[in-house]
């Protein structure tokens, strides 16, 4: 089955994005790489930023669907966090069109990342996690508990000579079991009544 042209043209906004990068990639760039007309393009966006946004928006969708389905045969909570790390950082690293912006123009990604955009970021990204780490904590804890791990995992995801390669399904085994499993334990009685 061939790809819808919206489909098509997304896909060429990416390949796109990932030559040329955000600034100078143009409605003309990817009418070319897809084959189409320009009038096909503004049939279905009304413009570059349109497409930019739509094709990100695709990406993420994609993005949380192999998360998901990447805790899906985890049996324990430590095996669904490395697999569904490991599963966006592969993801996150082997994107052309996001690691030519990063490298080329990060004022462009940033922002989306960073202070309010970052926490707009977190939260949507929580959300369309929370059902799936309500297979492994209490229901009333999934949505804390799938943002946090965003945002530890966010934070280990930079350069390769960082202090624990995500892609790396090892290293982030070792940082879920020595860090983050134990972070996530409900406090014993004892300690919630030695707060008060």
């Amino acid at each position: 089955m061939s790809a819808s042209p919206q489909d098509r043209i997304l896909d060429a906004t990416l390949v796109c994005l990932a030559r040329y990068g955000v600034a100078k990639t143009t409605v003309d760039d990817v009418a070319r790489e897809a084959d189409c007309a320009r009038a096909t393009v503004y049939r279905y966006f009304a413009g570059k930023r349109q497409l930019v946004l739509a094709a990100v928006e695709r990406e993420g969708q994609r993005l949380l669907a192999a998360v998901d389905g990447a805790a899906e045969g985890a049996a324990t909570l430590e095996d669904g966090l490395v697999a569904m790390a490991t599963t966006a950082a592969r993801l996150l690293t082997d994107n052309a069109a996001l690691q030519f912006v990063l490298a080329h123009e990060p004022e462009s990604v940033l922002p989306a990342l960073t202070f309010e955009g970052g926490d707009r970021f977190l939260a949507d990204a929580a959300a369309a996690l929370t059902p799936t780490f309500e297979r492994f904590v209490p229901v009333d804890r999934a949505g804390r508990v799938a943002e946090w791990c965003a945002r530890v995992f966010l934070a280990y995801l930079g350069p390769d000579e960082g202090p624990v390669s995500m892609t790396d399904p090892q290293q982030v085994q070792e940082l879920v079991h020595d860090f983050v499993v134990p972070a996530l334990a409900p406090l014993p009685t004892s300690a919630h009544l030695s707060r008060g």
